[in-house]
Order: C-alpha cells, then sequence, then structure tokens
C-alpha cells in the first residue's frame, strides 16, 4: 500500500428536497453570490426559479451559457471579470459538472491579479479561491466531491484537468430529483465518465483488497443503475445510487493506497474532446475497449482476470488471456447496450488529426509514465482502432 496524505473537506447534503436549506448554507459565506449555470434545463425543471425565490435576500450576479467541455474565452474569463467587478463573496453553481469545473477555475482567477491562465496551466499556484457552492443535477463527473476541474482552450487545441485543494466545493447539494430529466444519451455518457474514473484507478500496479472490492462494486452498481434509469428516468432509488456512486469518483477515495495508473484514457480523450468538442463520457466509451487491448500483456492480464471475473462474472477456470479478452468484450458490448456510439467517425472524427492529436497527447499528458505505458506510437493506434 502506498503512503496517501487525504482530505476531503465538502460538506455533501444529499436526498429529495434538500435544496431548502440553501438559504442558510449560502449565509455563511456572505450576500453577494456569482450564479453559474449553462442553457435552459434549470429554467425548464424549475431549479432556477426556485434558488432565486430562496435567496432572494440575497445580491445575485448571472454568468449563464457555460457549455459542456467549458471553455477558458469566454466562460472562465467572463466569469473572474464579474466576480472582480461586484465584488463576489461565494459562486453558486447550479448544472452539471461542467458548469462546476467552470466556476472552480473562476473562483481561483477571481483572487489572482494576473492571467488566470497562469493557475490552470501550473505556472501559478493559487494561493486562495472563493467559495463554492454547487447544486448538481447530471450523474457523472464527481466534481462535487473533488478540487480539480478540466477546461478547455480553444485556440491552442489544449484541454487541462487543472487540480487545487483550493477548489474543494464548501457545500454540495444532491437531489436525485433534479437528474429526472436528463436525456438518455447525457444519462448515458455519465455512466460510462464515472465508470472510466473507476476504471483508470482499478487498472494500477498496486492495490488493496478493501480498493478492488469497493471499486468493482461501484462499476457494478452504475451498469445496473445506468439502465434502470434509462428504463424508467424517474426511479428515484436508481438515480439516487448512481448520483452517489458517480460522486465518489475522482476524490480519491475509491483507491487511497493504491498506485497511480497515470489516468491514460482521459489523457487521450482530452485530446478528442478539445478538438472536436465531443461528449466527454462518449469519448471515453469509445477508446477504453481499446485502450485495453493495446495494453493486454503478460504484465497486465491479471489485472484484467480479476477484472473480468469480480464484474461479469466471467468463469474464473478459463485460460487467463481468454478471460481477459472477454472482460473487453463485455465492457465494449456494455457500452454499446446503453446507446453509446462506438466508433469515432459515429461522433464526427475521421482519420485526418489523428497522428496531430497522437503527438499533442504524447508531448502534454505524460503517458510514458503510465502504469502501461503509451508511446506517440501507441496512441495514434488507439485512435486508429477507434474510428
Amino acid at each position: 500500500m502506498q503512503n496517501f496524505d487525504y482530505m476531503t473537506p465538502t460538506r455533501l447534503i444529499f436526498g429529495r428536497n434538500v435544496i431548502e436549506k440553501l438559504p442558510e448554507v449560502m449565509a455563511q459565506f456572505g450576500r453577494k453570490i456569482l450564479l453559474t449555470y449553462g442553457g435552459g434545463s434549470i429554467r425548464k425543471i424549475g431549479l432556477y426559479d426556485r434558488v432565486k425565490e430562496l435567496l432572494l435576500d440575497f445580491d445575485i450576479i448571472e454568468l449563464s451559457g457555460i457549455q459542456p467541455n467549458p471553455k477558458y474565452d469566454p466562460s472562465v474569463l467572463d466569469g473572474v471579470k464579474l466576480c472582480k467587478e461586484h465584488g463576489i463573496d461565494v459562486i453558486l453553481a447550479v448544472g452539471g459538472g461542467s458548469v462546476l469545473d467552470c466556476s472552480k477555475a473562476i473562483a481561483a482567477g477571481a483572487k489572482y491579479d494576473g492571467d488566470p491562465w497562469d493557475l490552470i496551466s501550473y505556472k501559478v499556484k493559487a494561493q486562495e479561491a472563493l467559495p463554492i457552492v454547487d447544486i448538481i443535477t447530471l450523474a457523472a463527473t464527481g466534481s462535487e466531491y473533488d478540487c480539480g476541474g478540466v477546461i478547455s482552450r480553444i485556440e491552442t487545441n489544449d484541454k487541462i484537468g487543472y487540480v487545487d485543494t483550493n477548489l474543494f466545493p464548501a457545500v454540495s447539494f444532491l437531489d436525485p430529483t433534479y437528474t429526472f430529466t436528463v436525456s438518455k444519451k447525457q444519462t448515458a455518457a455519465g455512466c460510462a465518465d464515472a465508470m472510466n474514473h473507476i476504471m483508470e484507478q482499478y487498472f494500477c500496479e498496486d492495490s488493496t483488497l478493501l480498493n478492488d472490492g469497493f471499486m468493482e462494486a461501484g462499476l457494478k452498481s452504475l451498469m445496473v443503475n445506468a439502465k434502470k434509469c434509462l428504463d424508467d428516468p424517474e426511479d428515484y432509488t436508481a438515480r439516487a445510487e448512481m448520483m452517489l456512486t458517480c460522486t465518489y469518483g475522482c476524490n480519491g477515495i475509491y483507491a487511497l493506497g493504491n498506485s497511480m495508473s497515470g489516468w491514460p484514457c482521459h489523457g487521450m480523450e482530452h485530446a478528442l474532446s478539445a478538438y472536436y468538442d465531443i461528449t466527454h463520457g462518449e469519448g471515453l466509451a469509445i477508446i477504453t475497449p481499446r485502450w485495453m487491448k493495446n495494453i493486454l500483456s503478460e504484465k497486465t492480464v491479471d489485472r484484467f482476470v480479476k477484472y473480468g471475473v469480480n464484474v461479469f462474472g466471467i468463469d474464473s477456470s478459463l485460460e487467463r488471456f481468454a478471460i481477459a479478452e472477454k472482460a473487453i468484450q463485455a465492457t465494449y458490448d456494455f457500452f454499446k447496450s446503453i446507446g453509446i456510439p462506438m466508433t469515432l467517425r459515429e461522433v464526427g472524427i475521421d482519420e485526418s488529426r489523428i497522428n496531430e492529436m497522437a503527438h499533442h497527447v504524447a508531448v502534454n499528458e505524460g503517458l510514458e509514465n503510465a502504469w502501461a505505458p503509451l508511446l506517440e506510437k501507441d496512441i495514434a493506434e488507439i485512435f486508429t482502432a477507434s474510428l
């Protein structure tokens, strides 16, 4: 078991109607709020109006239009500007992981005098950040319980995972009923995103029985409950369990003491969604089985055996590589069964920029140091196999 230094300061408030506690929570941080959100979904479900009613006595400035794969320009820059102009005390992020990721970058940038990209690109370490409260409406990223976010910069095709302990949300409100109206596409993509978060921590050199069991249960929970959510979008129990499983995804609790894997699928997918702005979870689902096939070897096979036997129930008496190959196929088949497009061409990506993206990943993501090292040629092969 590896050494670790672990902290999760975020307060989780989970369940039906927990938003009623919003005024007392927000009052702890001040009266001037930057309300951040995306498109029209929070208005359609009545959440926008309810937030405004509950916070009638607060001074609210709004930043709307935050997109999936949130953009440095305009969203982060606009948010930082608003915070500084209006003396914002606290950010309230309402929506999915993209809104919250963007809000984290804004929170750090609002307390920094230079270019916020200095912080996102790790040129400068943030010394402080505005407090963040969030109301999550999509089960996927786990951003509500971690200190990271992903920000895209279009002009340079960069999509950077920005992690800083100043960026833990102070409070996260998780009401599964707000996910009832999430589309089948986004429900499936959210499941794939969360599953890959677990896999990125599972496939590593050093692990424990405790962590393996936790992660295997998480994967099974996501697969079972995603299908229930797709069959009955208002199945509260399924939505609730899926939401909590996703929440655990990125804050390290699944893998305390494990060695690092390098998160190779995220490193590769970040290029896909930076260059083509595709749905992150779909990109991960497409890449993951091809990555698995690429890295299957004498070194990695036993990990795939454990994954196949414990997650998919594959017969443990079979030959090791046969189990591994069945596990990889089962992973592909599950993603396909929940309606995810399983080729890059289906999401608008052809071979024209494969080599360019592979080079970008090789230069920027450090995957030569992953559990199963990937060089530029390996990355290109995985992209090509995903077409």
